[in-house]
C-alpha cells in the first residue's frame, strides 16, 4: 500500500515552467485521494511536472502520490486530464527539485547510451522456467520463460497482452514489447540485479 505522508514545502516560484522535460520510459504506481492504487507509465517528466499514462481517471486538482522506478516518491496535483492519462504539477521543495533534476539528467544520458534491449545483456536459458505473468488488473497466467536477461525475457504464454501493456513477471515489473508465435517479449522497467534472477537461474 502506498503511503500518503506529509508533503515537503511546495515550490511555487516563477521558474517552475522553465524546467525542461526529459523523455523517459519509467513505470510506477500511484494513489488517488480515494486511496485506490493504480499502475502507470511515465514517458516525459521534469523536476516540476510529470505525465502519467494510465487507464485510471483522475479529476483536475486531485492530489496524487506516486512511486516511480528510479525516481522514488513524488506527489502533486492533476492539472490536465486526457484520454489515457493526466499531467501532474509536482509538489517539490528546492532540495527535492535539485535531486529530481539530477536523476532525470542521469536517466536521459543512460537512455542515449543504451543499446537495443536484446543486445545490452546476455540472454540465458533458465533452469527453473516456470513463472507467473500478472497483468495490471490482477489477472495471473502461468507461463514458461524461454530465455532471460537482466533487461528482459521471452515468455511462452497462451495469452497475448497488447504491446505496451504493463505486466509483472514474477516480481519483475515491465511491459510487453513484442509478440511472436510462442508468446511475448517483456522488457523490464529497470535493469535487474543478478540476484533478482537467481530463482530462475538455479
Amino acid at each position: 500500500m502506498l503511503s500518503a505522508v506529509a508533503a515537503e514545502p511546495r515550490d511555487t516560484g516563477p521558474n517552475r515552467r522553465a524546467f525542461q522535460r526529459v523523455k523517459v520510459n519509467l513505470h510506477g504506481r500511484f494513489m488517488l485521494q480515494d486511496r485506490s492504487e493504480h499502475p502507470c507509465q511515465i514517458l516525459d517528466m521534469s523536476p516540476a511536472t510529470a505525465t502519467l499514462y494510465t487507464e485510471a481517471h483522475a479529476r483536475d486538482g486531485e492530489r496524487v502520490v506516486a512511486y516511480i522506478d528510479h525516481i522514488g516518491r513524488v506527489e502533486g496535483h492533476v492539472v490536465r486530464s486526457f484520454d489515457g492519462g493526466f499531467a501532474v504539477d509536482l509538489t517539490t521543495s528546492p532540495r527535492k527539485r535539485e535531486k529530481l533534476a539530477a536523476q532525470l539528467i542521469w536517466l536521459a544520458n543512460k537512455h542515449e547510451l543504451d543499446l537495443p534491449e536484446d543486445r545490452r545483456h546476455e540472454r540465458v536459458m533458465p533452469k527453473n522456467p516456470a513463472s507467473i505473468l500478472t497483468l495490471a488488473d490482477g489477472r495471473q497466467y502461468r507461463c514458461r520463460i524461454i530465455d532471460l536477461s537482466l533487461s528482459g525475457a521471452a515468455v511462452s504464454i497462451a495469452v497475448r497482452p497488447a504491446i505496451g501493456t504493463l505486466v509483472s513477471l514474477g516480481g519483475m515489473r515491465g511491459s510487453v514489447v513484442r509478440h511472436f508465435d510462442e508468446g511475448i517479449a517483456v522488457e523490464f522497467a529497470f535493469v535487474q540485479r543478478p540476484e533478482s534472477l537467481s530463482q530462475y537461474l538455479g
